[in-house]
């Protein structure tokens, strides 16, 4: 049984414990074994949390009697009946109590975080044997055999098998990653080392930015201003804006993710007008998801020294094709659209299609990868350097220090 909530990534509790180490001078250790920074973002905090403020955690922890895991974890533990608690190297490597490099729960960490190793689950390959679904469950006992974390999942089902290839996948958050190859880069921008997936014990690497608002302001637009009744009719709206609005709106709910990281960041709306409508306030809203993505480019581009090529895109806001010409606008490069816009699930299925040789190498499915629009840049360079610098003058505005 669950001892309590989850706790969503989104979740700000903990962000004075992390202030405390960061305070403490612990960053550089995080970062060194990790590759993450020390934000609530991860999960360190939260179980530390949980540890602390549930009543009689410690004590139960501390006789064995329970179980961490991320939501991989608690599914695969319900879905085998018990039988096993096991992540993949994806999901453990964004905790902050595992080491990337050795591939291990690491003792330093543990201690630090006050997290005892006898709650944490086996590590295993992406591509793996995870146990049996029970019959019980979907009619008929069935392997588990392909786990990754939502990004590193879009990673693999975007085919970016090669170093330098990168995905950006726009839900409710939006989410850039690179393929870094063997080598875990470490970024001078803020940005997040991570394992892309692991294969035969052989990890790969993969930089990351980190957008905490994305999807979720279209969601605030209609649900929390009624500005309209879908987000479908987000695309026409936007197509109504008058030529060179200067509205910015910075969608700061939850602070600031990658490369700022300034968790009491609040929202906010700059360059109203008399004449400033509905079409407006949403196109600044889709507009602002493009500027962060330019954010996390500009350091992708300094802490590889060469800047990846096509950006390939997925996610629900996607499907939108007046945002994604903002992007490959505001980006200054082709942004290519799959066939398969949910590349999160479709990535975990090639995982586990790998390890039961319905695919026999990662170039097999390479050749899967099928692109359904491209997005060419057709801004003027005066016009997109103009507007991006207005984005950060807004993002000046809002930041806690």
């Amino acid at each position: 049984k669950p001892l309590y909530n989850a706790i969503v990534w989104q979740d700000r509790r903990t962000s004075e414990r992390c202030q405390a180490l960061r305070d403490e001078g612990h960053i550089e250790l995080v970062q060194s074994k990790t590759g993450l920074l020390i934000d609530p973002y991860f999960s360190a905090t939260k179980l530390a949390w949980i540890l602390d403020c549930v009543e009689g955690a410690r004590e139960r922890a501390a006789r064995g009697e329970l179980a961490f895991g991320t939501v991989d974890s608690f599914l695969m533990w319900r879905l085998t009946d018990g039988k096993r608690h096991v992540t993949d190297a994806t999901n453990a490597s964004r905790t902050a109590l595992f080491n990337i490099h050795d591939q291990t729960w690491d003792e330093e960490l543990l201690a630090l975080f006050d997290v005892p190793a006898n709650m944490l689950p086996e590590v295993n390959d992406s591509s793996d044997d995870f146990g049996t679904v029970e019959a019980h469950w979907l009619g008929a006992p069935l392997p588990i055999a392909g786990v990754a974390g939502d990004q590193q999942a879009a990673l693999v089902g975007q085919a970016c098998f090669k170093p330098g290839m990168g995905k950006s996948t726009y839900g409710t958050g939006c989410f850039m990653i690179v393929n870094t190859g063997e080598t875990a880069s470490v970024s001078r921008n803020r940005l997040l080392t991570t394992i892309g997936y692991r294969i035969n014990g052989k990890p790969t690497y993969a930089m990351e930015g980190s957008i905490f608002v994305a999807g979720a302001t279209v969601q605030w637009l209609r649900d929390g201003l009624n500005l309209f009744a879908d987000a479908s009719e987000t695309e026409a709206l936007a197509q109504k804006t008058r030529s060179g609005h200067s509205i910015y709106l910075v969608p700061a709910f939850t602070g600031l993710g990658a490369p700022h990281w300034d968790p009491k960041a609040r929202g906010a709306i700059f360059g109203l007008t008399r004449d400033t409508g509905i079409a407006e306030i949403v196109a600044a809203g889709l507009q602002a998801v493009c500027y962060q993505t330019r954010d996390l480019q500009h350091c992708m581009n300094d802490d590889m020294e060469a800047a990846p090529g096509n950006l390939r895109v997925d996610g629900g806001m996607v499907k939108n094709s007046w945002v994604m010409q903002f992007l490959a606008d505001m980006l200054n490069v082709q942004v290519d659209r799959p066939t398969i816009l949910e590349t999160t699930a479709l990535g975990a299925a090639y995982l586990a299609g790998l390890r039961l040789g319905w695919y026999d190498t990662l170039e097999e499915i390479e050749q899967l990868w099928r692109c359904e629009r491209s997005f060419t840049p057709t801004m003027e360079e005066e016009t997109r350097e103009k507007l991006y610098q207005g984005w950060l003058d807004a993002v000046s505005r809002v930041r806690s220090t």
